[in-house]
């Protein structure tokens, strides 16, 4: 008889196991990590925060109440002592009393903390508290500073970046999100988040841009921008896009969309619910629509004469060729609005009557009061942004995103942020937000005049810009027009925007004021209703101000497009037979969305 005595157990438990698993792949991931940091570009300090001046007149403005007003700065400073230590007292008084529990919570509702436990547990509801007191106490203090309407402005913008920065939701330690989850899973999600930290270091080049959409999810003229069509014109600034009819006839007058060359056009075509461009085709009108090259260092050069030239007056061109009309019916969105805008003035002074009509989504002609984008545009970013052009011959769309994003961090970087690298979630598959990522470079001239001449010195405004050897002016622009703006636009503030269009010289003109923001506001199809606009239906259009308009203004449900077709239906001209895109003279060269929309320059 034999007897087999089975040895010590080499096989390791499933937890250990796994936890090993883990541990070698948080160290293969940090030396990735390590290596994607290695390639950051060289940070410049002026695209970074605000210029010590700033800071300077911020820190006299302090020591200033100091010392005219000290008891005031001691009473505000007791007062938030007094306010912690009450906070860290009703705690203990809860855990002497044998209570795990919190106090009763009595501050305003966040949706960063939604997670039952900061109300309920004594731990969390405790860092909420300070939290929210030192926030409060900053703002209090802000609030007192002796400091212009334009540097409180700054100020405020950038302190609440600091705020919302320190959130406590934005550590692992002080959230509870990201705790009970990484306990669920072992561990898995943290690592499955630093996965996602790296592959965006990587994608980036060292540098770190959450990403926000799914990327394998959708395909440009694959899954989003598929309204049927052909680019029937190029050159180096721009693709031509005609789009094919889907009626029998069609308006006389093509419809030219412009789109803004700091983002790519199919925001107007993302899915076919929600396409501005295939409901504009099938309304019966031709519909043309710009797409912009997305430039590198050899187009260092480019400026706004060449968008004016070779963008806006040689597509006009060619669509009256390719129709053979007289006349172009044309739309400006954004920073495309503002340069159409130029255009018009210049054709003014030129006898050009090609334009019967415009319509401005969202643009900004006056830029007095630019709103919450103003904070960027005093000479400590501007004097950056021109170093940094004028060192790489063109703005890298990675500082036009990251701009943008800080205009909204909560919404564009801190939760993206949370659920991707603390929560280990995949990026959803959005289409808005896939083309929020799918940003372009700006050319170097272009972007300083820009920047200079038409914010900094509001020169279309003042009349003093210079488009192909002309001075251009709003009062220039003459033709019939309908603008759109949107009431909580925080690229182009409504009310901004109604200042630029009031000064147009125009004498038949048509304001739309859509509910929500920029893009949302705009990409707004008929039958959701989910948001409405404002009309004024008593003859006034832009004659008074804008709080005098909108308290004439009728509310309707739903979507503007309905309105604007309708005005837009009026100065068309009368139907003719559809038009298929392309002529003898423009053969198609490419189905739609064209080539340059899915470039990528290289760096």
């Amino acid at each position: 008889m034999t007897t087999n005595v089975a040895g010590p157990s080499h096989t390791m438990p499933p937890e250990s196991a796994e936890l090993a698993a883990n541990l070698a792949r948080i160290e293969e991931l940090t030396q990735r990590l390590v290596a994607a940091l290695a390639h950051r570009r060289a940070p410049n300090p002026a695209l970074e925060g605000p210029g010590v001046e700033l800071m300077s007149r911020v820190m006299g403005a302090w020591w200033g109440e100091a010392l005219t007003d000290p008891a005031r700065l001691i009473e505000r400073q007791a007062a938030f002592w007094g306010q912690a230590v009450q906070q860290y007292a009703e705690a203990q008084q809860m855990l002497a009393q044998g209570k795990f529990e919190a106090p009763e919570d009595k501050t305003p509702k966040d949706r960063r903390f939604a997670n039952p436990l900061w109300q309920t547990h004594p731990y969390f509801h405790f860092v909420k508290q300070q939290y929210q007191q030192n926030v409060a106490a900053m703002k209090d203090a802000i609030a007192s500073l002796d400091l212009t309407d334009h540097d409180r402005r700054r100020v405020d913008y950038f302190a609440r970046q600091i705020m919302d920065m320190m959130a406590p939701t934005n550590f692992l330690p002080t959230n509870p999100d990201a705790l009970e989850k990484a306990l669920e899973t072992g561990g898995e999600s943290l690592v499955q988040g630093l996965e996602n930290l790296v592959r965006d270091v990587e994608a980036n080049h060292g540098d770190l841009l959450v990403t926000l959409a799914d990327r394998e999810a959708f395909s440009v003229g694959g899954n989003i921008a598929t309204t049927p069509g052909k680019v029937v014109f190029r050159n180096r600034m721009i693709e031509l896009i005609q789009y094919a009819p889907s009626t029998d006839k069609v308006r006389a007058l093509p419809v030219v969309l412009f789109p803004p060359w700091i983002n790519k056009f199919y925001i107007l075509d993302l899915k076919p619910q929600n396409s501005l461009i295939k409901w504009v085709v099938d309304q019966g009108f031709t519909l043309f629509v710009v797409s912009w090259k997305n430039p590198d260092a050899s187009y260092a050069g480019v400026g706004m004469d060449d968008y004016v030239q070779e963008g806006f007056l040689a597509a006009m061109e060619a669509a009256k060729a390719i129709t053979g009309q007289e006349k172009i019916n044309a739309i400006g969105y954004c920073i495309a609005g503002t340069t159409l805008a130029l255009t018009l003035a210049l054709m003014r002074d030129r006898g050009d009557k090609s334009v019967n009509s415009a319509t401005f989504f969202t643009t900004l002609t006056d830029f007095s009061e630019p709103g919450e984008v103003g904070v960027y545009l005093d000479n400590d970013f501007v004097d950056g942004i021109e170093a940094e052009v004028v060192r790489s011959g063109y703005l890298d769309k990675y500082f036009m995103s990251r701009t943008f994003s800080y205009l909204r961090a909560n919404d564009l970087i801190y939760t993206p942020a949370i659920k991707s690298y603390m929560l280990g979630e995949a990026p959803p598959a959005f289409d808005l937000l896939f083309w929020n990522g799918d940003g372009t470079n700006l050319p170097a001239r272009m972007a300083v005049e820009y920047l200079r001449g038409l914010c900094q010195e509001d020169g279309l405004a003042k009349g003093t810009f210079e488009v192909l050897g002309q001075k251009v002016s709003l009062k220039d622009v003459k033709v019939p027009l309908c603008a759109i703006a949107c009431e909580t636009d925080h690229i182009a503030p409504w009310v901004s925007s109604f200042a630029g269009i009031r000064s147009m010289g125009s004498k038949d003109k048509t304001f739309i004021l859509a509910q929500s923001g920029h893009i949302a506001g705009i990409v707004s199809p008929p039958g959701r209703d989910k948001y409405g606009h404002y009309l004024r239906e008593d003859g006034v259009n832009v004659a008074e101000d804008a709080a005098g308009w909108k308290e004439g203004a009728t509310f309707h449900k739903g979507s503007w497009w309905p309105a604007w077709g309708t005005w837009l239906a009026e100065r068309s001209g009368k139907w003719v037979p559809s038009r298929e895109p392309g002529d003898t003279e423009h053969p198609p060269l490419a189905p739609a969305p064209g080539t340059y929309v899915t470039e990528v320059p290289r760096a």
